[in-house]
């Protein structure tokens, strides 16, 4: 009988879980279809961000580390926006890590919130809030501090996410980028 109730519990655990995430992508397609679709945006899949780890696939997960951390704390907040500005706030559009780029910074992290704010302000219409999001999510090394709620929760969620992938805690599929990188598809 013990086995029956823990054999529920991990499938309703499991449950759950897939639900949250039906209703997270939902979300996205509700809140940025146009940010998913853009070709830019396809292209962050062959940067990596930190460790293993897509840039694109980064974005998405600080997105919805975002909503979590929102909802935990019942922090009221604009979720259109946080997410948007999730979604944008790494949109540097380069590999960071390489170091024969012609401008390559090795300042990357004090330098790359103003590059991915100009590299999004050309490609959509962005609110006050959203640019707050993506121009001080690397609070402290930005200097100036988030403004809004979102940016704070989206400052705190990208922190734990790019924890998680230095600390190679979370994977993300690195042979489909080399393939990229070397030219070959598939």
């Amino acid at each position: 009988m013990e086995k029956y109730r823990n054999y529920n519990k991990h499938i309703e655990k499991i449950r759950k879980r897939y639900e949250q995430k039906r209703e997270f992508y939902l979300l996205l397609k509700e809140y940025a279809p146009d940010i998913l679709m853009s070709e830019n945006f396809q292209s962050t899949r062959n940067y990596i961000q930190h460790g293993s780890i897509p840039v694109r696939r980064h974005c998405i997960d600080v997105a919805r580390q975002s909503l979590l951390i929102s909802r935990l704390l019942g922090v009221p907040c604009n979720e259109r926006e946080m997410v948007r500005g999730a979604l944008l706030h790494d949109y540097f559009l380069y590999d960071w890590h390489d170091k024969t780029r012609q401008d390559y910074q090795s300042l990357h992290g004090f330098y790359h919130p103003g590059i991915a704010l100009r590299n999004a302000n050309k490609e959509y219409k962005l609110t006050l809030r959203e640019k707050d999001i993506i121009k001080k999510h690397m609070w402290p090394l930005t200097v100036v501090p988030p403004l809004c709620r979102e940016a704070w929760i989206v400052t705190t969620a990208d922190k734990y996410c790019s924890l998680l992938e230095t600390l190679r805690l979370r994977k993300g599929n690195v042979s489909r980028i080399r393939r990229v990188k070397v030219g070959v598809t598939g």
